[in-house]
């Protein structure tokens, strides 16, 4: 029998909620109200919440010192490539992974998420040259290998928990109507994961979006992201924080707007399997 929930209790977890949200989401408001300030306000003792003379300028001279358009279609082409790219070769090895197991899946599976504990930097020069040595430094294309290749054990990681709480039997009545192994992935097991799909891809877009470290150094102009356009704005003369505060809303904008109105599909895919 469920416990009973009392009104006292609902209105504390509703308040702690609460509480915990706007401290979270406080820096992204400041850094939007930090954009529509002078730099004098910006720097202000004390600080200036919402009492200060509002302007535009800051949006205006960032938009005419940067081709915000540009950092914006890299960083589409660049998330959105490097995550289906890293779809195509993940589904099929989770797939093998959750339905064909060997002794060594585990220890695959962990040698696999054991990558992601390296500090960057670690890999930084032999990719560096790799990417000079080939030509893709400053490039879409080499940007999209990388991130793709970052973020596949992840990606791995969450089909594989996907596709375990899928039925085996349900494959295997598939091969038994005479489906081949490419049409059991996409005709059967594909619709039946797509919640899962769906939030590993948004959750590896937002990763690739705000990708800083491997962006800032492997592009220059031609396939600089919306993170460089960011970090240009930091100067050795100082930092503007009221022009990096509009330059940060133009970046983070696009991807909070599209994990709004995706929060449902998110959340219901990562909880996917987690209540029998």
């Amino acid at each position: 029998m469920a416990r009973k929930i009392t009104t006292q209790r609902k209105v504390v977890v509703t308040a702690i909620a609460w509480t915990i949200g706007i401290i979270i989401f406080f820096p992204i408001l400041w850094t939007f109200l930090t954009s529509f300030k002078s730099e004098a306000d910006a720097i202000a003792s004390p600080p200036q919440f919402l009492f200060f003379h509002w302007t535009t300028e800051n949006y205006l001279e960032v938009q005419s010192r940067s081709n915000y358009f540009s950092h914006f279609m890299n960083s589409v082409i660049i998330s959105f490539g490097s995550t289906l790219l890293g779809l195509l070769i993940a589904v099929p090895s989770a797939w093998a992974m959750a339905f064909s197991p060997t002794k060594r899946t585990k220890d695959i599976l962990m040698w696999m998420l054991s990558t992601k504990m390296m500090p960057a930097v670690g890999a930084l020069i032999p990719i560096y040259l790799m990417f000079r040595n080939t030509g893709l430094l400053d490039s879409r294309l080499g940007l999209v290998f990388v991130l793709m290749l970052i973020n596949l054990p992840i990606i791995i990681w969450m089909l594989y928990t996907y596709f375990k709480e899928i039925p085996g039997e349900i494959l295997e009545a598939a091969r038994m109507d005479g489906a081949s192994l490419m049409k059991e992935i996409v005709y059967v097991l594909t619709p039946m994961a797509v919640p899962g799909i769906a939030s590993t891809l948004l959750l590896n877009i937002i990763l690739s979006w705000n990708e800083a470290f491997w962006t800032l150094n492997l592009t220059a102009s031609k396939a600089a992201p919306l993170t460089a356009f960011i970090a240009s704005y930091s100067s050795p003369e100082g930092l503007f924080y009221a022009k990096l505060s509009a330059a940060s809303t133009m970046a983070i904008a696009p991807i909070l707007i599209l994990g709004w109105f995706s929060q449902k599909q998110l959340v219901r895919g990562l909880t996917f399997g987690a209540v029998k």
